[in-house]
């Protein structure tokens, strides 16, 4: 599996794997954040965040079509002291952590009713995990959800998405002074789902949030977690989990904006694919501005293609305005199955089928560790050997 640091534009692996990779983010949005719909032109797939997406397949999502209707199950549990809100657009902690990045997030914000606002006091180390639980009845719905976590506060939520619903949302993390947040956002989708979110996190002084995306199923699934700071020494960790199956549109788009002095960023996803016509995308932006002096920040990409006829398309990109900073770099690495691993494997007498699902599981080991909840991480490896029982079996 080849890795680099500097990846040419357009870069190939050849047969069934495509690999580009850019060297700046000049280009990162065609027009500036807003929470105006009007503000965005509808896509048509040349722009440069949207020509990997199959806009045919959003359902309207992209042009206005898409009128709500639909239904959504959602539940939140959580442990004694936490707040739980519904509120309108009014309420102005609602885009505090940012705004709309594309067309699809601002026709969410457009379109939401209700937004549910989560609060944790500050100080509250809670023992539970705050578990946020929706399931899609059908039809189009939009969302607005806004997780407001008090100074020095610990927590960590689960996000669960399962059924069947063309969505748009937004997700706001407002992550206050020295508070720790580790958040779990696991799509697990019927086959014919559409959900396109975008998540902002704001990382407050010396504030420490993980991040873990975890994508196996949906028709199309389009996740945009935007990092800033609000303050000097602030860290955020970026994990990512994904299995791309037969016909499947996956595509993560990450923009980390170093915006202030001595923060950390580490951004780290993991994808294989399988089945014809599965199409992955990650797009890792980084933005050192130059008042964000010290910075260190890292970001890896790494794809295992099972079979044939599945596509990736990674693209990490770094800009930095100054040269002040402890370090900043990339990778991406995109491979078949290797058929060495296999062997090594079986020379110890391990069967072939065996030996094929030990290796994707140690491909992904690391990611599924970084989630830190026990039941979640049982239910993922469970839906991973499902998968590898597709593949294998």
């Amino acid at each position: 599996m080849a890795e680099a640091q500097s990846i040419p534009a357009g870069s190939s692996a050849g047969g069934a794997v495509a690999v580009a990779a850019e060297s700046t983010v000049a280009t990162r949005m065609s027009a500036p954040p807003s929470f105006d719909v009007a503000d965005f032109p509808v896509p048509h797939g040349r722009e440069e965040e949207w020509r990997f997406t199959p806009l045919e397949r959003l359902k309207g999502l992209h042009d206005g079509t898409a009128v709500a209707g639909g239904s959504a199950k959602i539940e939140v549990t959580a442990p004694d002291g936490v707040t739980i809100e519904s509120v309108d657009r009014t309420d102005p902690r609602i885009g505090r952590a940012g705004k709309p990045a594309d067309r699809v997030a601002a026709q969410a914000f457009s379109a939401f009713e209700k937004a549910t606002v989560v609060s944790v006091p500050a100080e509250a180390v809670l023992t539970e995990p705050v578990r946020v639980s929706l399931h899609g009845e059908g039809g189009v719905t939009f969302g607005h959800t806004v997780f407001e976590i008090g100074a020095f506060a610990e927590v960590v939520l689960v996000l669960d998405h399962t059924g069947d619903t063309v969505r748009a949302a937004n997700v706001e993390f407002q992550v206050g002074d020295g508070a720790k947040l580790t958040v779990v956002s696991v799509q697990d989708w019927d086959d014919t789902a559409v959900h396109c979110t975008q998540h902002n996190v704001l990382v407050g002084r010396d504030a420490t949030v993980k991040s873990v995306v975890v994508t196996f199923g949906g028709d199309v699934v389009r996740i945009h977690p935007r990092v800033s700071y609000a303050g000097p020494g602030g860290e955020a960790e970026l994990y990512g989990l994904y299995f791309t199956d037969n016909g499947q549109h996956q595509e993560h788009r990450l923009l980390v904006d170093h915006t202030a002095a001595n923060c950390r960023s580490n951004v780290a996803y993991k994808g294989a694919l399988q089945g014809k016509d599965a199409h992955a995308v990650w797009i890792g932006d980084v933005l050192i501005r130059s008042a964000a002096t010290g910075t260190d920040t890292y970001e890896l990409n790494r794809n295992l293609v099972l079979t044939d006829g599945a596509r990736v398309d990674s693209v990490p990109n770094l800009e930095i305005e100054t040269g002040e900073i402890v370090g900043a770099g990339h990778a991406s690495a995109t491979g078949r199955f290797e058929d060495e691993q296999l062997f090594y494997l079986m020379a110890r007498g391990i069967p072939a089928e065996e030996a094929r699902r030990l290796v994707v599981r140690g491909f992904f080991a690391e990611l599924v560790q970084q989630i830190g909840v026990p039941d979640v991480e049982e239910r993922l490896i469970a839906k991973l050997e499902a998968e590898l029982a597709e593949s294998i079996g």
